[in-house]
């Protein structure tokens, strides 16, 4: 996998470093770590950055914590809704931590 997308809502945070992970389900679970994603909008498929791929861990939806809502930008409370939103009926989820890639770190690629 090469590229992810996220709502343009978390456009700002993941810029400027206060989100640092994101859930998923396993259909996008299968980045490599190490690798280095492009991150588009999901609304409008824009590109807006890079990130490297940190580890990606399992978890399930009763496992959510407030340091999983902190490393979101979000509450927990907030965090949950959002997830129960986007995967109704999903419980395995995936922790995907990143971050985000310099110039620099980009010019290496």
């Amino acid at each position: 996998m090469t590229e992810i997308t996220f709502y343009q809502c978390f456009q700002t945070n993941i810029l400027n470093g206060t989100k640092t992970i994101t859930i998923r389900d396993a259909s996008e679970k299968d980045f490599a770590i190490g690798s280095i994603v492009d991150v588009f909008t999901y609304e409008q498929h824009q590109w807006f950055a890079k990130i490297k791929i940190l580890a990606i861990t399992p978890l399930s939806y009763h496992q959510l914590n407030d340091t999983h809502a902190s490393q979101e930008n979000m509450t927990l409370p907030e965090l949950k809704q959002v997830i129960r939103d986007i995967y109704p009926n999903t419980d395995q989820l995936y922790v995907i931590h990143y971050q985000l890639v310099n110039e620099e770190e980009r010019c290496r690629q």
